[in-house]
């Protein structure tokens, strides 16, 4: 039996879906929005840097980055974001999830107009303080995802808590999604006013002067989204889990609920009291009993979300790489470097219209009527068994005749991460740790994931690079091959299936009857219950 909860925590609990619950997933979602946009941008822009400021007189090829540079690029921002999910989401535990939430999207704003900027001319200038700001870009999303995840979760009824917190993650997808159509737009039109011929015609006339400005405006538009929800964040109350049970003032938090429930809710300030007399269940975080009570399930999620961003980020990241590699995306010298922008830009819209964008949703739908384990576990089996089949017969995908079917199988691992793990590991970690760890916790486990994604964005560069170096990209060692990456990303999925298992079903379950904090409020009530296993 669960046992009694706090009133204000019930009356969240029981809260019929209201106005308050999607102003709360737009306010945070236009920060995952803001997120997406910015991590993966990067991905539709750097080929046109390599030929911007790499470029070698006489070359057959338009230049590239370096593969340190490459690297940097690519991978600079997931650094940021795993350090600032683990200190912002420390921070929110200690300080309040409300009282940090508006710095993070500042800074997201700034870092972002400031990565455009890249003050210098000569490339090493461009490129370290464009490094610099990705860095502090992505520390400032970094901040977001536990702080999120944590306040929807806060604010959801236990009814459908596993759906608020997945819309305000699939934001995501459209943010993948417009940055997709904003690059399209403006690369379609700073090519119809300055036309240039493909390289193979003038590798010089090929890359206009006017090329600098795409990159930089692209880059810097990120900074909207975030701007102008910046207000309505800070005019966001606190979470009544965390007035409450952290800062124990029961009066603020029925104060701040009664307005946001619109209904009047009984303080219990002595209860709360009391339960901070009695209160057994205020362990640490590096303590045994922590170790007993949540060890296997800070295991389950940090593991899941290593290995989903291994093989999910790999994958979004280097998508242009994948397609030139099967030859959907054109020769590089059959392109200026504006139309080559158009053409990755496309690809990646059309896989995100098709593929991410649904996947989300369907998560969305279905999440609190199948669960989190039957998604996750769903997610992960399909995108085994669709990487598998892309991965062993790869040279039939390479055949011209057959890119579509190579297209359609890629799109449908992207749809099944996204109504599946990507989700669902977002999803969970909100839900089954106690309010004072909440948010370090999720932190923990984002901080995790990106760990796998840094993995994956600079592994799969040099992984998938071809097994002769004299076919490599310029500056790479000989790799593995891009069927061999494909192989080691379906084992990725598949270790990622086993650990599953490790991780609890939140479904219909309070909050605090997932942490055990109802234990404590029994006690101080004079109840016994019997602890939800």
């Amino acid at each position: 039996m669960a046992g009694e909860n706090l009133k204000v925590l019930n009356a969240l609990d029981v809260a019929k879906t209201q106005w308050y619950h999607f102003t709360a997933i737009i306010i945070a979602g236009m920060g995952f929005f803001t997120d997406a946009y910015d991590l993966f941008c990067i991905s539709l822009v750097t080929k046109m840097l390599g030929r911007i400021y790499y470029h070698v007189e006489g070359s057959s090829k338009p230049g590239s980055l370096p593969p340190n540079v490459s690297a940097a690029v690519n991978g600079v921002a997931l650094c940021g974001t795993l350090a600032g999910q683990l200190f912002f989401g420390w921070l929110g535990d200690k300080m309040g999830r409300k009282r940090v939430y508006g710095v993070t999207l500042m800074l997201m704003s700034i870092c972002s107009v400031a990565s455009g900027l890249s003050f210098g001319r000569d490339p090493k200038t461009v490129m370290a303080t464009l490094c610099f700001f990705r860095f502090w870009l992505g520390f400032g999303i970094g901040g977001d995802y536990p702080l999120s995840a944590t306040i929807m979760s806060e604010y959801a009824n236990k009814k459908t808590r596993g759906a608020f917190i997945a819309a305000v993650f699939a934001m995501q997808g459209f943010g993948i999604l417009s940055g997709g159509v904003f690059a399209m737009i403006v690369s379609a039109a700073f090519d119809a006013r300055f036309k240039a011929p493909a390289y193979a015609v003038d590798p010089i006339g090929s890359t206009v002067p006017q090329a600098d400005y795409i990159w930089r405006i692209i880059l810097m538009a990120g900074a909207l989204p975030a701007l102008l929800t910046y207000y309505w964040r800070l005019k966001m109350p606190e979470t009544a889990r965390y007035t409450a049970l952290v800062a124990k003032n029961a009066q603020q938090a029925a104060s701040d609920m009664s307005k946001v429930l619109q209904v009047d809710i009984e303080a219990e300030q002595q209860k709360v009291e009391q339960i901070a007399e009695k209160q057994t269940n205020s362990f640490g975080l590096l303590t045994r009993e922590f170790l007993r009570r949540h060890g296997l399930h800070l295991l389950g999620t940090t593991s899941l979300t290593f290995l989903l961003d291994i093989a999910y980020y790999s994958q979004n990241l280097f998508q242009k790489d994948i397609f030139s590699a099967i030859g959907w995306i054109p020769s590089a010298k059959t392109m200026n470097a504006i139309q080559e922008v158009y053409t990755i830009a496309r690809a990646q819209t059309l896989i995100a219209l098709c593929s991410t964008v649904p996947g989300y949703w369907f998560t969305v739908a279905l999440i609190d009527k199948m669960g989190r384990f039957a998604i996750q576990l769903v997610g992960f089996s399909m995108m085994t068994i669709f990487m598998f089949a892309l991965a062993i017969p790869y040279d039939h995908w390479t055949h011209k005749d057959n890119h579509i079917g190579f297209i359609v199988l890629y799109s449908l691992t992207f749809f099944f991460a996204n109504f599946g793990p990507n989700a669902t590991t977002f999803v969970v970690p909100a839900e089954i740790f106690p309010a004072r760890l909440r948010s370090t916790c999720h932190g923990i486990s984002a901080a995790s994931g990106k760990m796998g994604a840094i993995i994956g964005a600079f592994g799969f560069l040099y992984l998938a690079q071809n097994q002769d170096k004299a076919k490599a990209d310029a500056g790479y060692p000989a790799g593995i091959g891009m069927r061999n990456s494909l192989i080691v990303l379906g084992i990725v999925n598949l270790l990622g299936l086993l650990f599953t298992f490790l991780v609890p079903e939140s479904k219909g379950k309070s909050l605090e009857e997932m942490s055990g904090e109802n234990e404590d409020m029994n006690e101080a009530s004079g109840n016994k219950t019997v602890p939800v296993v």
